[in-house]
């Protein structure tokens, strides 16, 4: 499950360069005066933001509930605890938030590897359940986003280019959902004895998709995914608050539903400038100033990153790891190798090292 661009490494570099030069330019020459948008920082409302941030945070706890309702279905017992799967979203919002080429899906399934791994559990395959997992985790996004869509369409002023975006994202979703269906396998309908080493990963990934078979899990998780959405869609509003926006509530949706799209495929981190002027844009249209628009911008991403980079970075040291080391995780997680004793030696390592760590 990797997100990589065609061509060289210098080929990527230089196209992702482009692209981004591109966007600071058109920001440059048709943007608004940079000097507004500075000046629209001075009349921020900090209590808002405060609020807009733990709503953020919330919203950060309620999808971790909703991956972790999902591993519970892939894997068999003793399941992780909720707390090392919210330490391992953790990571992975903080990953997706500096590095490009949303990482972090696979860091926080690197994390939760090497966790389970540190307690003594090794199954080969842990792994492929694991991003099967944060592949459901990810398609279930789809019940708050059609609802989402559905209330846009119905009360807030949408450009015509926005239509249009909205609705390939729909198609996709509904494509990739319906695959996924058809792909899922119950961990207990699956016989694994006989099977090759790659037929082996690729039923086990099957078992991350199991919860789409299993219809109170599957309400349970898009339960805890919709209230995660909610979260984010009061503090997109609350965040309007602080740069003194008073636009209504359908258009807090529309621009939840615009940055979700601009961040849908990251070029560089954050797609800082694509982003603003996908929120900018849609607020224009409910007689927001171009200054004012582009700084609630600026401002909405830094209340989200906040969040992700400041509890990922805790948990991040919690688990006793650097930044490197997230960068070179997933490539280390997804190279499992079999169970043996030198896979015996190396757990037995990481968990002398993890209490070596613990103070007295």
């Amino acid at each position: 499950m990797k997100y990589r661009m065609p061509g060289t490494p210098l080929l990527r570099v230089v196209t992702v360069a482009a692209a981004a030069a591109g966007v600071a330019a058109l920001l440059w020459w048709r943007g608004p005066d940079w000097g507004t948008v500075l000046h629209a920082f001075d009349a921020v409302r900090w209590e808002w933001v405060v609020i807009a941030i733990g709503l953020n945070l919330l919203s950060v706890v309620v999808r971790s509930f909703a991956w972790h309702t999902i591993i519970k279905q892939a894997i068999e017992p003793p399941h992780p605890r909720f707390p090392l799967v919210f330490s391992a979203f953790s990571v992975g919002l903080f990953a997706n938030a500096v590095l490009p080429g949303r990482i972090g899906e696979l860091a926080r399934v690197a994390v939760l590897t090497r966790k389970l791994r540190l307690e003594g559990r090794r199954e080969a395959g842990t792994w492929a359940v694991l991003v099967g997992t944060v592949f459901s985790h990810r398609l279930f996004d789809l019940v708050p986003v059609v609802g989402l869509i559905l209330y846009v369409l119905l009360t807030a002023r949408i450009p015509h280019w926005a239509i249009t975006s909205l609705a390939v994202v729909m198609a996709i979703g509904f494509a990739l959902f319906a695959f996924a269906f058809a792909s899922a396998r119950h961990r207990r309908q699956t016989v694994m004895e006989g099977l090759g080493p790659i037929r082996r990963l690729v039923e086990m990934g099957r078992h991350g998709l199991g919860v789409l078979h299993a219809p109170g899990a599957a309400a349970v998780a898009a339960l805890f995914q919709c209230l995660g959405w909610l979260c984010q869609f009061f503090a997109v509003y609350t965040a309007m608050r602080a740069f003194d926006i008073h636009a209504p509530l359908p258009a807090a949706g529309l621009v939840l539903l615009l940055m979700n799209v601009a961040t849908l495929f990251p070029l560089w981190p954050g797609n800082i400038g694509l982003l603003q002027a996908a929120i900018a844009l849609p607020l224009r249209s409910y007689g927001v100033p171009a200054g004012k628009a582009i700084a609630y911008g600026f401002g909405l991403q830094a209340i989200e990153a906040s969040v992700g980079i400041g509890v990922g970075l805790i948990f991040l040291a919690r688990e006793g790891l650097s930044f490197a080391m997230l960068r070179r995780m997933p490539a280390a997680a997804e190279a499992e190798v079999p169970e043996d004793q030198a896979g015996v030696d190396e757990a037995r390592e990481d968990r002398a090292r993890a209490r070596a760590r613990v103070p007295g």
